[in-house]
């Protein structure tokens, strides 16, 4: 017969199994944070218990051995010595409760000339956004957890993929003096593979890739129509190495100046069926939080049970277009 204290523990393990079947949410949701002066500052974005990664936007000016520059949409001043320090404390908020903060690159002014040039640019993230030491840290003494790739238009298409093997070099070092990875992320757009950074994410040294899957008519969700989408989500998932996929989706329709927005009702019903197959699903990346604040979408996807959903067949999406 079963002491009170086995008749408890079992009730206890039978009530955490029934919590975890209710609550198989639609995965983790990542947004971008820093580019609108109206928004909610970093802390409040944290606050909602809508995400679990935000992306800082983002370092704008690097390369070519200049004076990297952050820029963040008059959240503060980066011409004034420290003044976006005082985001710090809001980045430890985030992490406080289990939410990754990344550092995106991407901007007019970016661009790697050389190997040496990547090598400059890795030894400045590691030493003033991560791990390493600097007495000019932009954003204070918060140690990020990882780095975004949103490389889009920069002038060369060369030296990415060094930057990423140089980071992921600074990572293991990182877990193993620091215990502390440095995660990679990128943003490519939807067509494959990604004309810019398509070959630093076929090194496979990447954890998450969040697919943009807007403004692109090839691949983008239109006219009702979820086909293109799906299959280059096949693409994307058969393709890209060992990183995990998001379907990187705009928060409302102003969010995409070409198209590509789906209501949280599409997405629950004609795609989400379907992405929840591949293995390599791990959730919705919406941009940004500006646009997400205002729409709300966030809210309305957190607690989407996956279990729920009828079974789809990718395949039988490609078959029919």
């Amino acid at each position: 017969m079963a002491t009170k204290k086995t008749q408890t523990l079992l009730l206890l393990l039978t009530l955490a199994a029934l919590s975890i079947s209710c609550n198989a949410g639609i995965g983790d949701i990542t947004t971008y944070w820093g580019q609108n002066s109206s928004e909610p500052s970093l802390a409040e974005a944290c606050s909602r218990g809508n995400y679990d990664i935000v992306v800082i936007g983002f370092l704008h000016k690097f390369g070519n051995f200049q004076n990297p520059e952050i820029n963040l949409a008059g959240h503060c001043d980066p011409t004034i010595p420290h003044d976006c320090a005082k985001i710090s404390p809001d980045i430890k908020a985030c992490q406080s409760q289990g939410i990754k903060v990344f550092l995106s690159l991407g901007g007019s002014e970016a661009t790697l000339v050389s190997t040496e040039d990547a090598q400059w640019l890795a030894d400045y993230l590691w030493n003033n956004f991560l791990g390493g030491s600097s007495s000019s840290r932009p954003l204070g003494d918060a140690v990020l957890d990882g780095i975004d790739f949103d490389i889009t238009g920069e002038p060369t298409t060369l030296y990415w993929d060094e930057l990423a093997q140089m980071l992921y070099d600074y990572s293991q070092y990182s877990q193993q003096e620091q215990g502390k990875k440095v995660y990679l992320s990128a943003i490519p757009q939807c067509p494959y593979p990604d004309y810019w950074i398509g070959k630093a994410l076929d090194t496979g040294l990447f954890d998450y890739v969040w697919v943009e899957f807007f403004n692109n008519q090839r691949c983008q969700y239109s006219n009702g129509n979820a086909i293109n989408l799906l299959n280059s989500w096949e693409e994307w998932t058969s393709s890209v190495p060992n990183a995990t996929i998001f379907l990187g989706l705009p928060a409302s329709p102003d969010a995409a100046f070409s198209g590509g927005y789906l209501t949280p009702g599409q997405l629950v019903s004609e795609v989400l069926p379907y992405v929840i197959n591949s293995d390599k699903y791990g959730g919705v990346m919406l941009w940004n939080f500006y646009f997400d604040n205002i729409s709300g979408y966030s809210s309305e996807i957190r607690n989407v049970n996956l279990e729920s959903l009828p079974a789809g067949h990718s395949s039988a999406i490609k078959a029919s277009a």
